[in-house]
């Protein structure tokens, strides 16, 4: 059985470190990304307040994870995406669907207790390279 090589890739943020984690991880053609917060790397919130600003930075940082596996968001297949209220759905979802109207990978949209008051959106995203 062949093995399959792992590559991972990180953002930078203290917690990858502290908590054990990286970004993004690629076995073969399937690049995994955890859950993306609006976190840049130097720990600052980007977005402040507005969810429809905190999901489009998580996107562009998935993204950037994703290109950095060798991968695209035309690669994506599936995304999570997180809300601390679900009064922000329709704003998020308005978001998404600007990164991935003609892609449109599954999704689910879930209402979550995040980790720390000011976040108002996480979202994970997998992708298979090349299966467009």
């Amino acid at each position: 059985m062949e093995s399959k090589k792992r590559t991972s890739v990180g953002s930078g943020t203290k917690w990858e470190a502290m908590a054990g984690y990286t970004r993004a991880v690629r076995v073969g053609d399937v690049i995994h990304v955890s859950g993306t917060t609006a976190t840049d790397e130097n720990g600052n919130l980007v977005g402040g307040a507005n969810a429809a600003e905190q999901a489009r930075y998580a996107i562009q940082k998935i993204e950037r994870a994703i290109n950095a596996l060798g991968g695209s968001l035309r690669d994506v297949v599936r995304t999570r995406v997180f809300v601390s209220d679900i009064n922000h759905w329709e704003s998020v979802a308005r978001v998404h669907g600007e990164f991935f109207q003609n892609i449109r990978p599954v999704n689910t949209l879930v209402q979550a207790k995040l980790v720390g008051a000011e976040y108002l959106v996480e979202i994970e995203a997998e992708a298979i390279v090349g299966q467009q």
